[in-house]
């Protein structure tokens, strides 16, 4: 994870549900690319073929509420989403989020769809380089962070084991 990322919003309201990233019927694959062709497919059917690498999504509160899917979060890494900025995540999208390195981040950003943000994990800053407004979150604790960079735990454990090899 770069220490600032920089990209497009796409908005989003309160309660966006798993079901809403990526429909049921799409959890034959686990591969992000193909899932990443379905993501938001009935919520705004828009974002698959708009969504472009680095863009970010902005929402309200409870993102990623509904069924512990991975699913979910994989397909926003396949579409290229760099992070996703929201008042509050449902946990259990936070931690499978972590675990597959999406960076989440959590507070409240005025932000409307295709204005510009920068997000500096480092310094815990949300900007919106459209409106010059800025929001600030706490930073990740250090471990989070390597989990992160390293593509979620799967990669940190791999890089673990083989640096004892």
């Amino acid at each position: 994870m770069e220490k600032t990322v920089r990209g497009r919003v796409w908005r989003f309201g309160r309660n966006v549900d798993t079901d809403q990233i990526i429909p049921a019927e799409y959890l034959v694959t686990g591969d992000a690319k193909e899932l990443a062709l379905h993501a938001f497919e009935k919520a705004r059917p828009e974002f698959a073929g708009g969504v472009k690498k680095g863009d970010i999504i902005v929402a309200e509160e409870n993102f990623g509420c509904g069924s512990s899917r991975e699913h979910a979060p994989r397909a926003l890494i396949g579409a290229g989403v760099s992070c996703v900025v929201a008042r509050s995540f449902a946990r259990i999208f936070y931690r499978n989020s972590i675990n597959i390195g999406l960076p989440l981040v959590e507070c409240s950003i005025d932000a409307d769809d295709s204005d510009q943000l920068e997000v500096d994990f480092e310094k815990g800053v949300v900007r919106n380089l459209t409106k010059k407004k800025e929001a600030r979150f706490p930073s990740y604790p250090p471990f989070v962070l390597k989990l992160i960079n390293s593509g979620g735990l799967v990669g940190y454990v791999k890089k673990e084991l083989k640096a004892k090899a």
